[in-house]
């Protein structure tokens, strides 16, 4: 009854809009032919504020765009990063790994005491492209071979190292101690205990390549008393960047530096060094330092503190970058889109008046000088126009004249939200409104770009919505901040379903109710930290792609937008050698994708345990209807007698069937799995009160994609994997390819499959070997899953007594899984002797068997074959004793005879 009353409530409203935009059609014909001029000035509503100043930096020996990186043997390495961390919980630790997934470089962890160094070469290729340590400390407390062998790599690869040492592990007692000496054997010493003010970069340094020299960032430098500073009288020693010392005054007063928010240092213009001219920096103390390698051939860059100062988050990339040799860099264009959802709506006195209009073309003009054919994107929902005050009226008029000075894309008729609409048809009636508005108005929404609103429907997945944006608009482009998660937002990523390509999307520090300056959450001073170094600088830093959020009224009231957004952009134009681009939505999926062309496929994740997912998700949708755990493999094991034993159970249901695949989703490894999650929670019943759902697709032991996909979606999950004889399980699957009429089986003998030469051997024939060999390397295939799963989530079943002693191996199972109520299997199974199998004992006394394909009678398998295979898998049983010994799981009896066979 709601839905329908809200259903007429909807269409009454719709009918006086309509009659709204009738009435005022004649004179939107008449007062578009009327020429628009935009004054220089605008009349500000309440505050004055400041335009961004110019930079002071215009020097000719800034390292520019075209400038080429430090060069090495790049060929020799892969694009991986050796990091050691302490324990991985120390800020700085997070700072480190914060960059590098930010920036998408991989990187392995290794935290703790080092005993034994990671294995550093695979067939003569060096495994990393570059070594970091947390602490330079770490380094020299190696034993002295683990050392050598470091440097060694290094000098083997021509691979850098970067080193963090702070001065002092204090950052909030009164009393610091003051540390000085030698850096370790280098002759290199440092010292601390001095406050600092007035950071500069060295524009002699090679490290520089997004930084940018040329400003001073005066003022005092909080926490700064803590950071190291270097001193050397070698040459190989040169220094990246300067501080001075600060005298009492520069000192903030009652916190000396700590805890309390620092004033904002303003960029100045670096006097020092007017020209192109090298500087004399000898009064200057040195912070960050590059050693040359003339000493021992490797390269380094030592930082004297963290990664709290936001310069060396940048100098930390140009590090990256340098002594990678260009291995890993970012690119240093960076494509920037500013939407403005919510146009033509908001509350009476918050939205947008003329003089706001004209201000955003003007300052969209100002723009257009750093950021060619920048434009402004505007969502907007067509219900709500003509409903603010006089003044806002007068601004949505003026925006619908100058309509054609913006790019435009929709929103939702009334800004309801997608998942609201279960009837596809009624959804789709609902924004064909909006399209009729956009039409009638002439908006340019040619760019095939929307925004859901509140993101409801793009992810968690909202079929209706994708069928509609495909219907109505063509939308080929969307942005979402929800996927993965809202937070981190360094981890938010892209994706594409059903041929839309779905962008990460960033806020910029403006919400809906950042309208006032002096009301900005934490003060103005929040904001112009936020601006200046801080988190809106650090998404262009990170991020190559940038599509911003901002709302209609952060345009309106004090402009805040146009404030953050002209600061921010100048701020990265001075300090940065970054180069802001535009492109068309279109395009920059385009490249975003070429870029990440990993992200492309979707990970689904568990809508009911992520609170904002949850609430944009349709309340007839249901999370129970996922499995409580899976059955993954791997083929010719056992596991269609598992999954016919489970059912037994009068408390678990399987997964329902499939037309194609029988009883098996197969959801998680293959095509099935770009049909979405509604597809797959469609192949579950909906469970009563104590139900155990599970699923079971043999096919996702060895496919190494399904361990992720899976977690993902049902994190904390057990899942089942059948070990049998890996030559067995082999012979097997041969056979049943004989029994499906495979000519290739057909056509040659086990022996002859399993030996053929993978060169110059039928594709058909190398196929076949592939599925009868290459699922039986369990160590390699179980060491992938616990790269996603932990090793309680993995349960492992010994094929051997799943088929010769079922009744044991379900009471395990049912314990391992820990059912509440457990059956005795020994009343439901008997062994059928003429079958070969055990059976399902019926309430008639008599047995049900599985169908004729399933426990097959075939030829043993021949002897010369059987030897090769122990041969074969010799190396791969051991290993996988040793893994299975190692997460403390039960050892198959099969696997023990094998490998104390080769002894």
């Amino acid at each position: 009854m709601w839905r329908k009353l809200r259903k007429i409530a909807s269409l009454r409203k719709i009918v006086l809009a309509l009659i709204i935009v009738s009435l005022f059609g004649l004179f939107y014909s008449i007062s578009q032919l009327t020429p628009t001029t935009f004054p220089v000035e605008r009349q500000l509503p309440r505050l004055v504020l400041p335009p961004a100043s110019e930079c002071h930096n215009e020097m000719s020996n800034i390292r520019g765009f075209d400038q080429p990186l430090n060069k090495g043997n790049t060929s020799q390495t892969r694009q991986k990063i050796l990091v050691f961390l302490r324990d991985g919980h120390t800020q700085l630790g997070r700072d480190v790994v914060t960059a590098l997934e930010s920036i998408r470089f991989k990187f392995n962890i290794q935290s703790g005491e080092i005993r034994n160094l990671p294995i550093l070469i695979d067939d003569s290729k060096g495994r990393y492209a570059l070594i970091i340590f947390e602490d330079i400390f770490m380094y020299f407390s190696l034993h002295q071979w683990n050392r050598e062998m470091i440097d060694k790599y290094c000098l083997d690869f021509d691979v850098g190292i970067i080193y963090f040492l702070r001065g002092s592990k204090s950052r909030s007692k009164e009393n610091d101690v003051v540390h000085n000496g030698p850096v370790g054997t280098f002759p290199l010493s440092y010292f601390n205990g001095v406050n600092l003010k007035d950071y500069q970069l060295n524009p002699q340094s090679p490290i520089l390549r997004i930084a940018r020299p040329g400003e001073i960032w005066q003022g005092f430098l909080p926490f700064s008393k803590n950071w190291a500073l270097f001193k050397s009288d070698h040459s190989t020693y040169q220094p990246v960047s300067f501080v001075i010392q600060a005298g009492p005054d520069d000192v903030p007063q009652g916190n000396k530096g700590r805890k309390s928010r620092h004033r904002r240092a303003a960029v100045v213009a670096n006097k020092d060094f007017p020209d192109a001219m090298a500087p004399d920096f000898s009064d200057k103390l040195v912070t960050v330092v590059h050693d040359t390698g003339q000493l021992d051939g490797i390269q380094r860059v030592i930082f004297g503190s963290g990664l709290t100062f936001w310069l060396h988050k940048v100098l930390f990339l140009d590090a990256i970058s340098y002594l990678s040799h260009g291995k890993l860099v970012s690119p240093l264009e960076r494509y920037i889109q500013i939407d403005i959802d919510d146009v033509f709506v908001g509350t009476k006195g918050n939205r947008m008046n003329a003089d706001d209009v004209t201000a955003l073309v003007n300052f969209q003009d100002k723009v257009r000088q750093t950021i060619p054919g920048f434009t402004f994107q505007l969502g907007f929902s067509g219900k709500f126009i003509f409903y603010g005050n006089e003044k806002e009226t007068e601004g949505d008029r003026l925006f619908l004249k100058v309509h054609d000075r913006f790019a435009w894309f929709p929103h939702m008729w009334s800004h309801m939200q997608a998942h609201w609409f279960n009837n596809v048809t009624e959804l789709c009636s609902y924004m064909d409104i909006n399209a009729r508005f956009a039409v009638r108005h002439h908006l340019n929404t040619s760019s095939h770009y929307a925004v859901a609103p509140h993101h409801a429907g793009v992810f968690p997945v909202h079929e209706q919505l994708y069928d509609c944006w495909d219907q109505i608009w063509n939308i080929t482009t969307t942005s979402t901040e929800e996927y993965p998660h809202l937070r981190p937002d360094h981890k938010r990523r892209g994706f594409m379903y059903r041929d839309v390509k779905n962008l990460p999307r960033q806020t910029c520090g403006l919400f809906t109710h950042t309208m006032i300056l002096d009301k900005y959450p934490g003060g103005p001073e929040a904001l112009h930290d936020h601006i200046n170094g801080g988190s809106l600088f650090l998404s262009f830093l990170y991020n190559q792609f940038n599509i911003f959020m901002t709302h209609l009224s952060n345009y309106g009231n004090d402009r805040l937008a146009i404030y953050t957004f002209d600061h921010a952009i100048n701020f990265v134009r001075c300090w940065t050698n970054l180069k802001l681009l535009q492109v068309p939505p279109e395009t920059m999926a385009k490249k975003y994708f070429d870029l990440y062309p990993d992200e492309l496929d979707p990970v689904w994740l568990n809508p009911c345990l992520d609170k904002r997912h949850l609430e944009i998700w349709s309340t007839e949708k249901n999370c129970n209807q996922l499995p409580d755990f899976v059955v993954v493999g791997p083929q010719k094991t056992g596991t269609t007698a598992l999954y016919w034993y489970l059912n037994m159970h009068p408390d678990v249901k399987s997964n329902l069937p499939s037309a194609t695949t029988f009883e098996e989703v197969q959801f998680f490894s293959g095509k099935n799995y770009f049909k979405g999650l509604d597809w797959y929670v469609s192949y579950f019943p909906i469970p009563e009160n104590n139900t155990i759902l599970f699923e079971k697709s043999a096919t996702y032991f060895d496919q190494a994609v399904v361990a992720k996909r899976l977690n993902a979606l049902l994190p904390k999950k057990p899942v089942i994997a059948i070990l049998l004889d890996p030559a067995k399980r082999a012979y097997s699957w041969y056979q049943h390819m004989r029994s499906h009429d495979d000519n290739t089986a057909l056509q040659h003998s086990f022996y002859e499959v399993i030996t053929a030469k993978r060169e110059g051997s039928p594709q058909a024939l190398i196929s076949l070997q592939h599925r009868c060999l290459d699922p039986g390397f369990y160590a390699v295939h179980l060491d992938n899953w616990l790269e996603h799963l932990s090793a309680k989530q993995i349960i492992i079943v010994d094929g051997d007594t799943l088929k010769d002693n079922p009744v044991r191996a379900m009471q395990d199972l049912q314990e391992h899984l820990g059912f509440k109520s457990t059956i005795d299997y020994s009343k439901l199974l008997k062994y059928e002797k003429k079958k070969g199998f055990y059976c399902q004992i019926l309430k008639s006394g008599k047995t049900k068997c599985l169908g004729k394909s399933k426990g097959r009678q075939y030829p043993e398998m021949d002897d010369q074959s059987m030897n090769y295979l122990r041969h074969y898998y010799s190396d791969a049983n051991r290993k996988l004793l040793q893994m299975l010994q190692s997460i403390n799981k039960p050892i198959p009896l099969w696997v023990l005879e094998q490998v104390n066979s080769q002894h």
